[in-house]
């Protein structure tokens, strides 16, 4: 599987721009090397599902392994987390124990729609504590790292995609219990808002439904952002 950097970019634009106008991504060698805005009218009703797929969808994993403009993704040989950085950021990495903030795009190897959810639809980061037992471990370990497995930290502006095996993801929900939903208490995130856009019903059937033996593959593209 190869990362479609184009596809990075355009979901981690900043907020303002995505808001304010339409995103251009220039790319060379399929490295990012930034993105610029355009003003544009603002789009109409009928149109706003449609620039969500343009600008947030993912391309289908096996699509995305098929392709050949990509980053080749390095796989964890203990916990099995593959992982490929669009972006090296600068400074230094976070630790157990402090406040983290990432923008996110989350899609699953399996079902129908692989494309969940990314904070760009609401236009707010997601927040926590690392290591405080509400973030699944996949995406705590991509961004803490584990120099044993090979996985090196990310740094404040990196964007980096991950494919999260169960075992790293929500395979503890899959079973019937009270914790699917985001802000409850032992619930574990991050859980994708309930909307009329229907994201938390997709990642809901998938991740957290006991009537499913096994829980796919999760994709993760995420941005890191530095103490704000």
């Amino acid at each position: 599987m190869e990362v479609n950097n184009r596809v990075v970019a355009e979901l981690f634009c900043s907020h303002s721009r995505v808001r304010s106008g339409r995103v251009s991504v220039s790319t060379t060698n399929d490295i990012v090397i930034g993105c610029t805005m355009r003003k544009v009218a603002p789009w109409p009703p009928h149109m706003r599902r449609k620039r969500t797929v343009l600008v947030a969808a993912f391309p289908s994993p096996s699509s995305a392994a098929a392709g050949s403009n990509g980053l080749p993704l390095t796989t964890a040989p203990s916990s099995g987390l593959k992982w490929a950085d669009a972006k090296v950021g600068s400074g230094q990495p976070l630790s157990a124990g402090a406040p983290a903030s990432i923008d996110y795009s989350m899609a699953s190897t399996g079902g129908r729609f692989p494309q969940i959810y990314t904070t760009k639809d609401k236009g707010a980061p997601y927040r926590w504590k690392l290591g405080d037992g509400s973030t699944i471990s996949g995406v705590e370990l991509a961004i803490l790292g584990d120099e044993k497995d090979g996985i090196p930290p990310m740094l404040p502006g990196g964007i980096r995609r991950v494919i999260i095996p169960s075992t790293l993801g929500y395979e503890s929900l899959a079973a019937p219990n009270s914790k699917c939903e985001a802000g409850k208490e032992g619930s574990i995130g991050p859980i994708p808002p309930k909307d009329e856009m229907g994201f938390y019903n997709r990642w809901l059937q998938l991740y957290c439904n006991p009537r499913i033996p096994y829980q796919p593959d999760l994709v993760f593209d995420i941005k890191l952002y530095g103490r704000r």
